[in-house]
């Protein structure tokens, strides 16, 4: 089953997040088929703490990509700021 999951990378108490299209037998910051955006959770003042493309993730989700429950409701409120916007 193909997956839309968070692959952690940056440095130790660092950390930054891509979103990963992978096969959900792969590592979890192993093989990925495409990444469509990123999250920085420790994003300061006019740093970008979220960029999604939604064109991808609408994609794969058409395809039968689930997916993981962090990264549904990164999802939703990215949505959710594209329209507010």
């Amino acid at each position: 089953m193909v997956v839309i999951r968070l692959a952690r990378s940056g440095s130790k108490k660092k950390p930054f997040y891509h979103l990963s299209v992978a096969d959900q037998r792969f590592p979890r910051d192993g093989r990925f088929i495409e990444r469509v955006g990123f999250f920085n959770p420790v994003a300061r003042g006019a740093e970008e703490a979220l960029r999604v493309d939604q064109e991808r993730v609408e994609y794969w989700m058409s395809k039968g990509a689930q997916p993981s429950a962090r990264v549904a409701k990164l999802l939703k409120d990215a949505k959710k700021a594209q329209v507010a916007a």
